[in-house]
């Protein structure tokens, strides 16, 4: 049931989200780093949960088993973003290098970058300016000839950000 309702109120939010902004930042041959920006409803306090229920806002189509359910995220340091696979294995997508309010940061070679990046590391923020809180991502990419994928990532991780700005707004009509 409460899937459901966060459905419901996710596509309700998507409705009524403001769009976020999304910037190739930099970009060379052998590095990138994206940023996505974008106010959300939901209060502070709530932002670092709502982070956490990957499998509430991460496009299934982004997964290895197609299903989101199968994601999950723990946000203390060393812990992972994982995806429990068919088998019973745990595909390791990422993994906190440290959370602390207002800041989580992890390391995360995504999809293709995980045989290319010698360095990936995603930092979500959420300061809070003139009373509106502002939830940011930097994608920080490094590796030989990872600087052609700049493009396709930034359509995913910017897909994801999107998605989760709305899954902040949805809890924020809900709570």
């Amino acid at each position: 049931m409460r899937i459901l309702i966060f459905a419901v109120a996710l596509a309700l939010a998507g409705l009524l989200t403001t769009p976020v902004a999304a910037e190739i930042v930099s970009r060379s041959e052998n590095a990138f780093t994206l940023k996505f920006e974008g106010p959300t409803r939901l209060g502070p306090a709530g932002v670092a949960d709502a982070f956490s229920e990957v499998e509430l806002w991460w496009d299934p189509a982004h997964s290895y088993t197609g299903d989101a359910a199968n994601l999950s995220l723990d946000l203390t340091p060393g812990g992972c973003w994982c995806e429990a696979m068919p088998d019973g294995t745990r595909f390791d997508h990422g993994r906190v290098v440290s959370a602390a309010y207002g800041e989580i940061r992890l390391h995360a070679p995504f999809g293709p970058l995980r045989d290319m990046a010698t360095w990936a590391d995603l930092i979500v923020t959420w300061p809070l300016v003139d009373g509106v809180v502002t939830p940011t991502w930097t994608f920080i990419v490094e590796g030989p000839g990872v600087g052609a994928l700049a493009e396709p990532v930034d359509g995913v991780i910017g897909g994801g950000f999107a998605h989760w700005v709305a899954h902040m707004d949805a809890r924020a009509v809900t709570f």
